[in-house]
């Protein structure tokens, strides 16, 4: 829990704020009004925009409906009971972990709503009313976040062990296909879920509070986000490293059941690779969708804002039934491929999904555009233009992953070379080949996002100032949009990851070969005589292709995060700049302050060195809280595990290692997040530009650093699954060579890169709250008080970011070490 000081001078120092406001109030974003959707008619005027958003409800519901029901027929499929007690084992593991971290979200929740109401209530003295709907929708974007990552769980704990079952018919076909419907599962509901919450604001919410709802939402969903993904990620590390260790240790075999450590590895996959994901998916695809509605509101006349809202919003559901209409299709293919087959490339099909989801998706796109914006503003080629652009973002859904997988997929040439070089380099050289393929991959990416976004602006150079301001700016938002337009089939092939993890852990810890006349058992009750050679060998080719598309799906939401975060950025420059209608009655930002968003004003300048410092920290800081917890996790395993006597480690060990887990990823969770919250508060109390300064660096630094870390990662994971199952080197040296390179890259993949997506969409978007309540405080005459808080809060960043390293270092002295033996003895039941 945060300390009880901490909170006392956190609701003093919220206290003073509210105590010193001025009444002066200024508009923001809070004071946006929707538009009147039914005043805007549609195909012919024969329907307004209302009715087509009810429409859009119709489709989320349908959504909600197919993904249910994919949950149903889940849990129906057949499996063994001694696998079925394994996954239900770690479903209440995974259960115990969200519930201690739904408390830290709540308690969270306070310091954010504190500076919600002192803004909101006492500085810009908006009615209760109105303040208290933000607040209840910032529960609402929190209880999104945790209800979807929830779900994953629940859904992918069905799947992982039917996965396991299905595997041992001696076909492959299914050991694919059970995954994947789990995935598409998460995906629709997620999606539909996001979508359904952000149209009955727009339909229901009255016009004047929405902007407000809006805003709130946004941070709920993206604090439940940011703690659910940083703190599984630290989780999922800990108890990966802690398990795969105990292979070099004592020689023993992946997923050995005699290993305490393996529950909790199992539980950290779906913490960090499905509770994670589906809460950032949920945040980017809300926070995504709130950006373009505030550039929406500000940047264009009113009479375009309903049209322009509607084709988003209709987009979006029509994206929702390409994903399912490609699902549908793809299974079609793929299963008069292989329903029948002995063998089969894992990674073929999910490829070929997601083409054929990102090119139903385009089509889709320019139909909707023709149909509801075919001569917007008087222009009838602006739904070219604009179908052009989202298709740009779109294709970076199915372009980037392919690029992903020459850095991270088995059969990619640097994942060999990793390979190659630990064969005689050992670890030495395997960390070396890695960490090329991470820079090489960064290389790659940032040239194909900034190609994507340079056709984007190219786009956007037809759009006439007549209907927005800064239409570049407009543009990158739309590049975002099409990222996340085929999201139910990103969130699918991220999600098929856990589950193949999970089911070769469930094979082994199931012991189901040492089940006394299991065959015939399975004969009579199943109907089919188990090939358990062919079954392992299938579960481990298949955890190949789940790593090679968890690794593509990261940089997709990494990539969203950051073209996203330019449009919301454009809003607090709008914020800070100004607007003004010239003589001709066209509006522009201000030419009188935009001279201080330059290198020459130099507290810009500033921020922008100070943005890259941060998230060095981060990263840093994370791996921290990794590296002790492993240390204590694997301190504990090898002072307990028992080889001898026994089939299986107890649960009582199981659950310490799990607790161990629990405790460093709460710790270091909250080391993060409050560093992060008191550096945003302080750096837009200390000056608004410089503030700008540092949200862009955040940005650009955290897109590089995260996709750098990813591939490195991606591509140590997979070279150790190489040499697993195409060389069937286990135990080797050359193994533990891998396995050492594996460990390495835990932390980079699956804990720093992924957690720096929320950590941008976060500080973004709390730093438009901040920023704006640093203004009003200086516009009431409060600028030295300004500074004072800037001061203090910067003062108190560092104590976080001190106790995220010290605070958070492996305590045993080096005396203690001092000629000190390694202990590998184990110990005889």
């Amino acid at each position: 829990m945060i300390p009880t000081s901490l909170s006392a001078k956190a609701a003093r120092i919220l206290g003073f704020l509210a105590v010193l406001a001025s009444s002066t109030a200024r508009a923001s974003e809070a004071d946006l009004i929707l538009p009147d959707f039914r005043s805007v008619t549609f195909l012919g005027g024969s329907v307004n925009g209302a009715t087509l958003l009810m429409v859009g409800i119709a489709i989320c519901i349908v959504g909600l409906v197919f993904g249910v029901l994919q949950f149903s027929a889940l849990r129906r499929l057949p499996v063994h009971k001694a696998m079925l007690e394994i996954s239900e084992l770690i479903y209440a593991t995974c259960q115990t972990y969200l519930v201690t971290q739904g408390k830290l979200i709540l308690i969270l929740e306070v310091l954010i709503g504190a500076v919600m109401v002192v803004y909101f209530g006492f500085l810009r003295h908006l009615e209760p009313l109105k303040v208290i709907a933000i607040l209840v929708a910032s529960l609402m974007g929190i209880a999104g976040s945790y209800g979807v990552a929830w779900f994953g769980i629940r859904v992918n704990t069905f799947a992982n062990s039917r996965t396991t079952f299905a595997s041992l018919r001696g076909k492959p076909y299914p050991t694919y296909a059970i995954p994947l419907q789990a995935g598409i599962s998460i995906g629709m509901v997620l999606v539909s879920v996001e979508l359904l919450l952000m149209l009955l604001i727009l339909l229901v919410i009255p016009a004047d509070y929405a902007g407000s709802v809006f805003i709130g939402f946004a941070i709920g969903e993206s604090l439940g986000a940011s703690v659910l993904r940083i703190a599984g990620g630290i989780f999922t590390k800990i108890a990966d490293i802690g398990s795969d260790l105990m292979k070099i240790v004592f020689k023993i075999k992946e997923d050995d059941a005699r290993n305490p450590g393996v529950i909790a590895d199992c539980a950290g996959d779906n913490a960090g690779d499905s509770v994670g994901p589906s809460a950032d998916g949920f945040e980017t695809y809300g926070v995504t969708s709130v950006a373009l509605i505030t550039f929406i509101l500000l940047a264009v006349p009113v009479q375009y804002q309903a049209q322009l809202l509607v084709w988003i919003f209709m987009m979006s559901s029509a994206m929702v039934l390409a994903s399912l209409a490609s699902y549908f299709i793809n299974g079609i293919i793929q299963g008069g491929l292989y329903k029948n087959a002995d063998q089969m490339d894992f990674e073929k099909p999910l490829t070929v999904l997601v083409w054929l989801t990102s090119g139903v998706s385009v089509v889709v796109t320019f139909l909707v555009s023709w149909l509801l914006i075919p001569d917007l503003a008087g222009d009838n080629t602006l739904w070219l233009r604009l179908s052009a652009i989202v298709t740009c973002g779109t294709l970076a859904g199915a372009i980037i992953p392919e690029a992903i997988k020459v850095f991270t997929s088995t059969n990619s040439r640097h994942v060999r070379e990793v390979v190659t070089a630990s064969r005689e380099g050992g670890a030495s050289l395997n960390v070396i080949s890695g960490l090329v393929a991470g820079n090489f991959s960064a290389y790659w990416m940032g040239i194909i996002i900034m190609l994507l976004m340079a056709g984007a602006y190219y786009f956007s150079l037809g759009i006439p100032s007549t209907l927005m301001i800064a239409p570049a700016v407009f543009a990158f938002g739309l590049v975002a949009f099409g990222f996340l337009s085929m999201a139910p089939v990103t969130i699918a092939v991220d999600s098929y990851g856990p589950v193949t993890d999970n089911a070769q852990s469930v094979y082994e810890l199931s012991l189901i070969e040492n089940v006394p006349n299991v065959k015939q058992e399975i004969q009579k009750d199943f109907g089919f005589t188990p090939d358990f050679d062919k079954g392992k060998d299938f579960l481990e080719q298949n955890d190949g292709a789940g790593n090679t598309f968890k690794a593509t799906s990261k940089p997709v939401l990494i990539g969203t995060a950051v073209v996203g975060a330019t449009t919301m950025i454009f809003s607090i420059i709008v914020l800070l700049v100004g607007i003004t209608t010239g003589t001709d009655g066209l509006r522009a930002l201000d030419p009188a302050n935009t001279d201080k968003l330059s290198l020459l004003h130099a507290p810009f300048l500033l921020g922008l060195i100070a943005g890259g410092a941060v998230v060095y920290w981060f990263s840093g800081a994370s791996m921290q809280a990794v590296s002790t917890g492993a240390y204590r996790a694997v301190e504990f395993i090898k002072a307990n595990i028992k080889l001898e006597g026994v089939e299986k480690a107890s649960v009582e060990d199981s659950k310490r290692v799990v607790a161990i887990c629990t405790q460093y990823a709460q710790k270091g969770m909250i080391n993060i997040f409050l560093g992060v919250f008191c550096s945003t508060l302080a750096f837009a109390c200390f000056e608004s530009f410089f503030f700008v300064g540092y949200l862009i660096s955040i940005a650009i630094f955290g897109l590089y650093q995260a996709l750098f870390m990813a591939n490195a990662g991606g591509a140590w994971d997979n070279a150790k699954k190489l040499v697993e199952v195409e060389l069937k080197a286990k135990g080797s040296e050359l193994h533990a060579a891998t396995v050492v390179g594996d460990t390495v890259g835990d932390p980079f993949k699956d804990t720093s890169s992924v957690a720096l997506n929320p950590v941008i969409k976060f500080t973004t978007l709390f730093g438009l709250l901040a920023v704006e309540l640093a203004v009003e405080l200086k516009q009431a005459g409060q600028g030295t008080l300004t500074q004072v808080i800037a001061a203090v809060l910067f003062l108190v960043s560092f104590v976080f970011v001190y106790r995220s390293f010290y605070g958070m270092r492996i305590e045993t002295p080096m005396s203690a070490l001092v000629g000190e033996t390694p202990k590998t003895d184990v110990k005889t039941a």
